[in-house]
């Protein structure tokens, strides 16, 4: 760390601007990726215990090994559903996620060419939906999972007219 002041306007943490109020996803979004993992661990589990049953032994690990996998995604997945965040600013959104491989993608609403807002079987029966932006290049796209239903058709529509109204000012 270096003893340089933090540059004008900004603060030293490239994922922590300064003067941004960050809007937090629902906790719902926990409890569906805790059904997900759930279900794509749940079912081998049952299949290795029953195998572990059966041949004993070795067979067992496999058995062994999905449970650790399950417990590190209990500790994991909360802590991911906290560190995701968007705020909405005077000319651009701000979209972070991450706990151990950060990630913040700033869109300028003039960049925005269209926003998605879906929601499949498990997130309609928990109220909360995922809004999508779409630029023209791909590495700026973003995604904002676990809105609750209102708040991602507010969302949706706040920035389809900024995006359109910064783009009628190009």
């Amino acid at each position: 760390m270096s003893n340089e002041p933090a540059p004008p306007g900004g603060s030293e943490d490239p994922f922590a601007p300064s003067g941004v109020t960050w809007n937090r996803v629902s906790p719902k979004l926990t409890t569906a990726r805790y059904v997900t993992g759930a279900i794509w661990l749940g079912i081998p589990f049952v299949g290795a215990v029953v195998l572990g049953v059966i041949f004993g032994g070795w067979v067992w690990s496999a058995a062994a090994v999905l449970a650790l996998l399950g417990a590190w995604i209990a500790w994991l997945v909360p802590r991911q559903v906290r560190a995701y965040g968007y705020a909405e600013r005077e000319d651009d959104l701000l979209v972070r996620r991450g706990v151990m491989f950060r990630s913040l993608v700033v869109v300028p609403y003039g960049r925005m060419q269209f926003t998605d807002v879906s929601s499949g079987p498990l997130t309609r029966k928990l109220g909360i939906a995922e809004v999508k932006l779409h630029t023209a290049s791909a590495s700026t796209d973003a995604t904002i999972p676990g809105l609750p239903e209102a708040e991602a058709a507010r969302v949706k529509d706040r920035l389809t007219q900024l995006g359109e109204a910064r783009l009628a000012g190009l």
